[in-house]
């Protein structure tokens, strides 16, 4: 099920499910959403100041979320950034009371992976793996994609990457836009969220993970079942693991005896002018054009 668009004078609430969010980003970030012409709601645990790896604990941080998506003027749950955490938090959520509350949008990426997942099995709703907003990839092109996809989803139901082209086989393949960061899918094999790519077309990528890690990581993903009857795979970003090369050779590796279109660098994730895309959305993958068309 698509959630509604957001509108002019619709509240958009920023939480944080994960890592510890910079203030000064926050405060960057904020202006652009409300320059949308909507109301911006900050989380507490997105100001929260917190040592380690957490924004707050599991109980504030589930329960941010809840009461954000239980606030009947918002429209769009945003994380505000990524880190680790959002799959601790999973298992507090009052998924019924989220269900009975109505549709709503869900957005963000990187660590976030795991609550797409959940949105999408527990509501059955689509969700947007974005930029996140209090990082310093949400440039004006990545803003602007995220503005439209909430606002004038029409407007950008062909999403195209200049960079992209056929790992291996050329050609088309429909399917359910699921997936997101490799690390987050590979760890939530085995939990009642993760399900399955059968019939789906995957996106996959991450950041700061050496090339025999992200090897470990597919062959996991291959060796459990859970790539099987998938009809394509999108691969993104690969910042900061090492020689591009490498990755791609070892892609075309592990992926290429699937016989099914798998596109290089799509240019999604951990990048500048990184596009927003709906999971959870039904699309078509022209791996020769470098193109998702999202369908009706």
């Amino acid at each position: 099920m698509r959630p509604p668009k957001t509108r002019p004078g619709d509240t958009i609430a920023l939480v944080a499910p994960a890592g510890p969010v910079p203030a000064d980003l926050v405060e960057k970030a904020v202006p652009v959403l409300r320059g949308w012409g909507v109301e911006v709601s900050v989380g507490e645990c997105v100001r929260a100041v917190r040592d380690g790896y957490l924004s707050a604990s599991d109980e504030a941080r589930a329960a941010e979320f809840t009461r954000a998506w239980l606030d009947p003027g918002v429209t769009c749950v945003l994380a505000a950034r990524g880190g680790y955490g959002s799959q601790r938090m999973l298992d507090l959520v009052d998924w019924a009371a989220l269900r009975a509350a109505g549709p709503k949008m869900f957005a963000g990426s990187s660590d976030v992976t795991a609550l797409h997942r959940a949105v999408n099995v527990h509501l059955g709703l689509e969700t947007l793996f974005s930029p996140l907003p209090a990082t310093t990839l949400f440039d004006a092109v990545a803003a602007e994609h995220l503005r439209l996809s909430l606002f004038e989803p029409d407007e950008v139901r062909t999403i195209a990457s200049p960079t992209a082209s056929p790992l291996l086989l050329p050609g088309t393949a429909t399917g359910t836009l699921i997936g997101g960061n490799l690390a987050l899918l590979t760890s939530g094999l085995g939990t009642p969220e993760q399900g399955s790519a059968r019939d789906a077309i995957v996106l996959l990528e991450d950041v700061t993970e050496p090339a025999y890690r992200i090897d470990r990581m597919v062959t996991q993903l291959l060796r459990s079942g859970w790539l099987d009857g998938v009809q394509g795979v999108v691969l993104g970003s690969w910042k900061a693991c090492g020689d591009p090369e490498t990755i791609r050779g070892l892609m075309l590796d592990r992926l290429g005896p699937l016989g099914v279109p798998v596109v290089w660098d799509f240019g999604f994730g951990h990048v500048p002018a990184s596009p927003t895309i709906p999971l959870g959305a039904r699309a078509t993958l022209d791996a020769d054009r470098g193109t998702l068309r999202i369908l009706p």
